[in-house]
């Protein structure tokens, strides 16, 4: 499962990654606690006529974790690093929660590396209550396990709706074994700084972006309100949107079927 992993220096982090495929190019960006494993299954059904790099974004997964540097800033100079030291621009950015917020922003900065954006669960105008409870289930994450099978029992009561395969991708991707117990891989500190990175609202990055995108959100999301969906729709009506039914907020691992023909759709709009 952790096979073809790779590192890539940009700037002041090392950023671990998985390159597949062949074609046009798909940048993979995942949310925050997460890595990515989380695209795996839509990595699988986008094939290998696709050439896909997933992300482990600063202070997640296997790539580095600086002390400090969890807004949009930092986030989003790393992916534009990263499509300039593999000089594979422009690219289509999918990015999922945290990621959806990076990809919108970059696309806005740097059109020239960018084609279009498919932002998943997560728009312009959450609210502060919204991130209030985020930042206390992140902080719930931050504990030991004495098992993978305890890990897997904790993810399955925290997201329900997940499928069993993506909890076992979230195990095996995301804890490390030290000593005789289990811990995650993404960063307290990271973590906290990252919530906070995300009280910025992106709004204008929104509005300025001239790239096609695709805003997708979770039937039941507790990240994006309807009322948050409607006003980015009312900022951008130009923007698809599209409402997966029955899921929840993690949409790329509980319907990747429909993540993937997003981004296919994207990929054939802009050639």
């Amino acid at each position: 499962m952790l096979n073809g992993l790779r590192r890539i220096r940009v700037g002041e982090v090392e950023l671990c990654l998985r390159d597949r495929g062949s074609g046009h190019v798909v940048v993979l960006l995942h949310g925050t606690t997460a890595n990515l494993g989380v695209w795996d299954a839509v990595v699988d059904r986008l094939g290998d006529g696709v050439r896909t790099i997933a992300v482990d974004q600063r202070g997640h997964g296997r790539s580095s974790k600086p002390a400090s540097g969890y807004g949009a800033a930092e986030y989003c100079g790393d992916v534009t690093a990263l499509i300039e030291a593999l000089g594979c621009g422009p690219v289509v950015l999918a990015g999922h929660s945290l990621g959806a917020r990076n990809s919108v922003v970059v696309g806005a900065r740097r059109p020239d590396l960018v084609t279009g954006v498919v932002a998943v669960d997560y728009t312009p105008f959450v609210e502060p209550e919204v991130l209030d409870e985020l930042g206390t289930r992140v902080r719930g994450g931050d504990r030991t396990f004495a098992s993978a099978g305890e890990i897997e029992e904790y993810l399955r009561a925290r997201y329900p709706l997940m499928p069993a395969d993506a909890v076992r991708r979230r195990t095996a991707y995301g804890y490390v074994l030290e000593g005789e117990a289990y811990r995650p891989l993404a960063d307290p500190g990271a973590m906290a700084g990252t919530v906070e990175g995300l009280r910025a609202d992106f709004d204008g990055a929104a509005r300025d972006i001239g790239v096609p995108v695709t805003l997708v959100r979770g039937e039941h999301s507790r990240i994006v309100s309807e009322r948050a969906f409607a006003a980015t729709g009312e900022l951008r009506p130009d923007f698809r949107a599209v409402t997966v039914p029955g899921a929840d907020h993690y949409v790329p691992e509980e319907a990747p079927d429909t993540v993937a023909d997003e981004i296919a759709r994207m990929l054939k709009q802009v050639g």
